[in-house]
């Protein structure tokens, strides 16, 4: 998928840098696609709190990348140095998909590339990066904002949210899928564009739902209600809704639906089956059905989905032309 090369300099926050690194520096195993090429640009050796890096390659490499990621800035009250900001418009400008994580937004702003834009950082520093830049349309409440070449994530975590997320756009869903566990975080969160939805699970095997999950995600082709899944948890259904709030933020029915809308993402992406069988699998009952809810979740129907991602390479899959920026 070309080169990511991540953009370093003196300031710059190690934790977004190491995320990034650990999510494109290596395909993770099992997964038979073209993986990244990784570059570490820098004008010099910079210091992290502790941690000192050399570059692989000077600031003027950015151009010349596929994707261009710009770490946490630490001092949001200084200007971003100047051949930092230059280098990354200039990558921008000859083409590159540009991505900051956390405060990295500071840099896409200094360089324009914000200007008219809806973007979004660390919910710290949300009002100070409006105040400086006004002509950006700053979102507090959202993962992250993908606006095709130019892409911002919120804070810490929400990095890999977007890490992810242009994994899923360059590969699909399912090596997105792989990359996650590798690295033990959920495949996707509610936030961001809201294009891939899904709702947190126990980690503790001692939870009261941890068996549940995984039961009611192999019966999506059934018409389960919040009974049925009270009853295979063993308690009430008022009982049921407070830890289903507790661990995911949302209702038993909603985080059904959340299920049925990633098996219908990941059918439409891997097979050839008909919207009919789609909605079958995933227990939406009918295609109408199937697409209201899709269109909604998504943003897009279900057929403008699969031809979007029929023509990125999948897992396994050698026959698709090559993910577009």
């Amino acid at each position: 998928m070309g080169t990511v090369a991540l953009a370093v300099t003196e300031g710059m926050l190690h934790f977004e840098l190491s995320m990034a690194y650990e999510v494109f520096g290596a395909a993770p195993a099992g997964v038979a696609v073209p993986w990244y090429d990784v570059e570490v640009c820098g004008s010099g050796a910079v210091q992290f709190g502790r941690f000192g890096l050399e570059p692989d390659q000077g600031l003027d490499r950015l151009r010349h990348a596929d994707t261009v990621i710009v770490p946490g800035w630490a001092d949001t009250d200084e200007d971003p140095p100047a051949d930092l900001v230059g280098a990354v418009r200039a990558a921008h400008e000859a083409g590159a998909r540009v991505a900051s994580l956390c405060t990295g937004a500071f840099v896409l702003a200094a360089a324009g590339l914000l200007d008219g834009r809806r973007a979004t950082t660390h919910w710290a520093h949300t009002g100070a990066l409006a105040a400086r830049y006004p002509r950006v349309e700053v979102d507090p409440d959202v993962l992250y904002v993908d606006n095709g070449s130019v892409l911002t994530s919120a804070g810490k975590a929400a990095a890999m949210d977007l890490c992810l997320h242009l994994v899923r756009l360059d590969h699909g869903s399912a090596v997105a899928n792989v990359v996650a566990r590798r690295l033990v975080v959920p495949p996707h969160r509610a936030g961001g564009q809201a294009q891939f939805v899904a709702a947190p699970v126990p980690t503790r095997d001692d939870h009261p739902l941890a068996a549940l999950f995984p039961w009611a995600i192999e019966r999506l082709d059934q018409p389960l209600t919040v009974e049925d899944l009270a009853r295979q948890a063993r308690m009430s259904s008022r009982n049921l809704g407070r830890h289903f709030g507790a661990v995911t933020g949302t209702t038993p029915l909603q985080w059904l639906l959340t299920q049925r809308i990633r098996r219908a993402q990941e059918l439409l992406e891997t097979t050839d089956d008909v919207i009919d069988a789609v909605a079958a699998a995933t227990g939406m009952g009918t295609a109408t059905t199937l697409r209201r809810h899709f269109n909604r979740t998504v943003g897009v129907p279900p057929d403008t989905y699969r031809r979007t991602f029929r023509s990125r390479p999948r897992t396994g899959s050698d026959d698709g032309p090559q993910g577009q920026r």
